[in-house]
């Protein structure tokens, strides 16, 4: 890939269809987007753009590649931004375009992508235009982590699934206890302001992404499951009072977070430190 070449972004004009189109054109390529009531079309981008885009949500992205891949040779680039990697890699691996899943792990409220890790999935694609592109996020700051659609979608149950369900499940069992949160922050340390921001931040965004990214994926299922009968296991040693039982459930689950509580404590006293400091 060299300058000439031209990137097309479906949904470009979405928020992270805007976002990355800076970050392409800061690499000095020629960008045009498509979107729902555009004069560039689905159809032109396919036809027209050496590497293709797809940036729609979750749930339309594997239609839309599906009407685009017909149009597509083997000597452009075909990718997607979605939050979910096999069944989009899978549509896209039926055009004859070159085939590269990618998710950007983070929202496109992000002031650019310096920091930020990008998950690629190359499916059918030479090493050397691979490297190129990653290079394009490279220089400007991301990390690119390399994993296989199947992989991602498992490690996605957790990292997103798991995690907003859980989250979820928190805010309702606040709702439950008629408690507002806002006679809860007064008594708050950085600590629990902390926990508590993550659910209100959550619950600023789009509910159709998170009603996406759990519905949408089929590892979720099975992490819900686990995870509800984790919460039943722990309500049993609770309700038994039994500090022994806490102390070995406790235990355990510490020695499997052993290699990252070191910088997860980093992390989280630096917050605090923030969070007090504006007190």
């Amino acid at each position: 890939m060299d300058s000439g070449v031209v990137i097309g972004i479906i949904g470009g004009f979405g928020g992270m269809g805007r976002l990355f189109s800076g970050v392409f054109e800061a690499a000095g390529y020629s960008v045009t987007c498509s979107g729902r009531n555009t004069p560039v079309s689905n159809e032109e981008i396919a036809l027209t753009c050496d590497i293709v885009i797809v940036s729609v949500p979750i749930h339309d992205t594997v239609r839309v590649i599906g009407e685009i891949a017909p149009l597509l040779n083997d000597e452009q680039l075909l990718c997607d931004f979605t939050s979910l990697k096999t069944e989009p890699v899978r549509a896209m691996l039926k055009s004859k375009a070159k085939v590269i899943g990618l998710h950007p792990m983070f929202g496109p409220s992000v002031s650019g992508i310096s920091g930020q890790t990008i998950v690629a999935s190359p499916a059918r694609c030479d090493e050397r235009t691979q490297e190129v592109l990653y290079n394009i996020f490279r220089k400007q700051g991301a990390d690119v982590c390399i994993m296989t659609p199947e992989k991602h979608d498992k490690v996605m149950s957790i990292v997103q699934g798991l995690v907003h369900f859980s989250t979820l499940c928190v805010a309702e069992t606040i709702k439950k206890t008629g408690i507002s949160p806002d006679e809860l922050l007064p008594v708050m340390s950085p600590v629990y302001r902390i926990e508590t921001g993550l659910i209100g931040r959550i619950l600023g965004q789009d509910p159709a992404l998170y009603a996406d990214i759990l519905q949408q994926n089929p590892q979720s299922e099975d992490v819900m499951e686990k995870f509800l009968e984790s919460a039943e296991k722990l309500q049993e040693i609770v309700k038994s009072k039994d500090i022994d039982r806490f102390t070995v459930f406790f235990s355990e689950n510490r020695k499997v977070f052993e290699n990252v509580i070191p910088q997860a404590t980093k992390d989280t006293d630096l917050l605090i430190d923030t969070l007090a400091g504006r007190r």
